[in-house]
């Protein structure tokens, strides 16, 4: 079953705490069937409990337990060397340290006190080390089955529709990691409520592959069939030295790898290679992908030794890469390379990515569906507000346009061929920023990343067709006028400033905004996802409405409320608007 969210809750989890209050507007969504309401007994309830356990492998090296973690940062004595750990790449510094030397007795001892993280997600201080061994005693031994499920995991965020024994709804529910997920479910076992997961819902296979399922059949069948299915690496090592030379082969062949960042030599190198793409084949030949759209072609091999996995690459004219990488990590979809002397690579799979460019497929990508403007930076200026809510299409016979005001304007693009590779040109009237010649600098289906000097732009698609909770969005706007409510930008209230106008949502994109002195003002719209769902909004020049130019985060929408936010680079609210339906 397909639940269909009638109102979207983007609520803190905390709101669990507040399921004894008053109930809130009722909302439309449809009672689980028995076959779909999660319960203490149900099956697939445990299996969600286990795939969201924590994971405490990662620092086996230390605590020598897969059922708990040791918060970080953690002060250890390696062989006699006092070191602080303060993130999980220092685990590759105490295992260099035991790697130093074949023959000499490794030891580490911790400096206490400590703070674990048990499979359950709960904080225990723990104060010397016979206390820690109490909790690791009560761990599985190694390479023992445990509880957890490892290779497989949800792509947050999810939600839930919450329900009382009469089956009316409580509340919805907006999951974003694990914690909050096994603590979800653990409540739901001890309550006597009923919660069902609304879907779709995306699950994260251990090789990095997407599975959407839309059911609580095919996600306990997909979960069942990808618990087992990966090495879960619960030995007393860190990494992935266990790694068979045919496993990393296989791995390293699935997709295409992207450079996210890179050190050589205790240089940061990644401003030059980041993004470039790495595409390892079966007879070792291994092609890359410039961001510029050059493809250099090497060599490479893979080998186990006592070291670990290493990953020799071989380049005749890209001597940064060409080195034995020891492959010491690797996650879902991520390969992390390093060696001694300040080198390394972390590399992310990606599918999607295009290694051999060429004009058929830039043209393809372009034409499905619209493109929105993410960013836009010419001449050191930020320009990608002036884009907000006119989305760009693009046609065969090189032409596009652009949706201003509900109307789609025409004008023309070009693909071309220089020696640095493939550029982008656009020829629209009063829109000057876009036609520099875009050199093409990464390329996938839904996203396009473009270059020229200090310039640069990005482009992402926009397919709000069979996105039910976007089709909701813009069902809402375009149903009622609206008025704001509030509006508050930091600590200032500035509500006043908007008193009387009367704000229409009109089909394809237009905003018309009425004064009280009945002059107009217009202005684009556009409902998107992105990391989240979001409400861009364009309304000129005119004040008071010009400082409302800007692509907001849906915190909350109903029928006749939504609730938009602004947010920092760090999360923190900056600003807040509401709009109210207007009676």
């Amino acid at each position: 079953m397909k639940t269909k969210i009638s109102t979207l809750l983007l609520l803190p989890f905390f709101a669990l705490l507040m399921f004894t209050s008053c109930q809130q507007e009722v909302v439309e969504i449809s009672p689980p069937a028995d076959s779909e309401a999660l319960s203490a007994s149900s099956p697939l309830t445990a299996l969600m409990s286990s795939a969201s356990k924590m994971d405490g492998s990662k620092d086996n090296i230390i605590d020598n337990a897969s059922c708990l973690s040791i918060e970080l940062p953690v002060t250890v004595v390696v062989n006699g060397l006092e070191i602080i750990i303060d993130s999980e790449e220092d685990y590759k510094v105490i295992e260099a340290i035991f790697n130093e030397f074949e023959e000499d007795d490794d030891y580490l001892e911790i400096i206490f006190p400590i703070t674990i993280i048990t499979e359950e997600h709960d904080d225990i201080v723990i104060n010397n080390a016979a206390e820690l061994k109490e909790f690791v005693d009560e761990c599985k031994g190694e390479n023992e089955n445990d509880d957890d499920i490892e290779c497989i995991d949800f792509k947050y965020p999810i939600s839930f529709s919450v329900y009382d024994v009469n089956f009316q709804v409580v509340d919805v529910i907006t999951v974003e990691n694990d914690r909050q997920l096994y603590k979800f479910l653990k409540r739901v076992k001890n309550s006597d409520f009923l919660a069902s997961l609304n879907f779709p819902v995306t699950m994260l296979l251990s090789d990095g592959t997407e599975v959407v399922v839309n059911n609580n059949e095919e996600l306990e069948n997909t979960i069942n069939d990808a618990k087992d299915a990966c090495d879960e690496d619960d030995d007393n090592d860190y990494g992935d030295d266990d790694f068979t030379k045919e496993r990393l082969d296989e791995y390293l062949q699935i997709c295409p790898w992207v450079v996210h960042e890179f050190k050589r030599n205790n240089q940061d190198n990644t401003v030059a290679y980041k993004e470039y793409a790495l595409n390892f084949k079966e007879d070792g030949v291994v092609r890359m992908r410039a961001r510029n759209g050059d493809i250099l072609t090497g060599t490479w091999s893979t080998r186990v030794t006592k070291r670990g996995a290493l990953l020799k690459m071989e380049f005749d004219t890209l001597a940064d890469f060409t080195l034995e990488w020891i492959v010491y990590d690797i996650e879902y979809g991520k390969i992390k390379l390093y060696e001694e002397g300040g080198n390394r690579i972390i590399m992310k799979k990606n599918c999607d990515v295009v290694i051999d460019i060429t004009k058929e497929r830039i043209e393809n990508y372009l034409q499905e569906c619209l493109w929105r403007v993410a960013r836009l930076q010419v001449d050191g200026t930020n320009n990608e507000k002036d884009y907000i809510g006119t989305p760009l299409k693009f046609f065969a016979n090189n032409i596009v346009k652009i949706r201003i005001n509900g109307e789609f304007v025409s004008g023309e693009y070009e693909i071309g061929v220089r020696n640095s590779g493939f550029f982008l040109q656009i020829f629209l009237q009063d829109r000057p920023n876009l036609k520099l010649e875009w050199l093409i600098t990464f390329l996938e289906p839904g996203l396009i990343k473009l270059e020229n000097e200090n310039n640069q732009m990005i482009l992402r698609r926009h397919c709000p067709d069979g996105d039910d909770d976007i089709n909701y969005i813009e069902d809402v706007l375009l149903t009622w006028e609206w008025e704001v409510a509030l509006y508050k930008d930091g600590d200032v209230n500035k509500t006043e400033d908007y008193f009387m106008y009367t704000i229409d949502f009109l089909e394809n994109g237009w905003i018309k905004v009425t004064d009280p002195n009945n002059g107009i003002i217009d202005g684009n719209w556009l409902a998107y996802r992105h990391e989240g769902l979001h409400l861009g909004m364009h309304y000129g020049i005119e004040p008071p409405f010009q400082v409302l130019n800007h692509r907001w985060k849906i915190a909350e929408i109903t029928q006749n409320r939504i609730e938009l936010k602004d947010l920092s680079a760090n999360g923190e609210i900056e600003r807040i608007l509401v709009l109210e339906k207007k009676e």
